[in-house]
């Protein structure tokens, strides 16, 4: 096969849907929306950007009466992911509003040894229900993408905003640097090979 076609996504493979939920119908995940990624070690490329897009996502969320749940990854004190310190605290852009969850995670998989099942579940969000979740958060090629993979293990149907999410460059394992773009490119791409679904804005996601 010539590397100019793209092969058939999995998802249509086993027939599974591909249609972008309402966000009226979902719950809002926020992954990693810390000051961790805004500076220093840790910066990304396109935080900014993607934060304020987040933001957006966020104030459509709370306007339709949409749950939401913010995923806040904690690295123990002295490290950019100290949630005890400014470092790392959820932006204030996205601070959680009285009265939604804030879940704490250790693993890039945000259901790993955490509460965010029992949490959904008790949003009406159960494997099943019969709602979705939208996912957006940093980092692309990590938490969300790890998450998106959790949420489909356990038989939810995740979607990622892409524009609410942002990476940074690596090295790959040649030794050739894999820039930003690229990694977000694949980690999205690998998202909708089988997980998940990704919409590319916060405006095409339906209400």
């Amino acid at each position: 096969m010539s590397s100019n076609q793209p092969s058939t996504p999995l998802r249509d493979v086993i027939g599974l849907d591909n249609r972008p939920p309402k966000l009226s119908d979902s719950v809002l995940i926020m992954i990693d929306f810390q000051n961790t990624y805004r500076t220093g070690v840790m910066a990304l490329e396109g935080a900014e950007e993607a934060l304020a897009a987040g933001a957006r996502l966020l104030e459509r969320a709370r306007t339709a009466g949409t749950p939401v749940v913010h995923v806040v990854n904690d690295g123990g004190e002295n490290t950019p992911y100290d949630i005890r310190a400014r470092i790392g605290a959820i932006s204030d852009e996205v601070a959680p509003a009285d009265g939604e969850a804030v879940v704490v995670k250790q693993f890039p998989n945000a259901f790993r040894l955490t509460h965010l099942e029992k949490t959904l579940t008790g949003l009406g969000a159960a494997p099943g229900s019969g709602k979705d979740l939208v996912i957006g958060g940093f980092m692309t090629h990590m938490c969300v993408s790890c998450t998106a993979q959790g949420a489909f293990n356990l038989g939810y149907r995740p979607t990622v905003v892409a524009e609410t999410t942002a990476t940074r460059a690596l090295t790959a394992p040649d030794g050739a640097v894999l820039p930003a773009a690229a990694l977000q490119a694949a980690a999205l791409t690998t998202i909708t090979d089988l997980f998940g679904l990704v919409v590319p804005t916060v405006d095409a996601l339906p209400a």
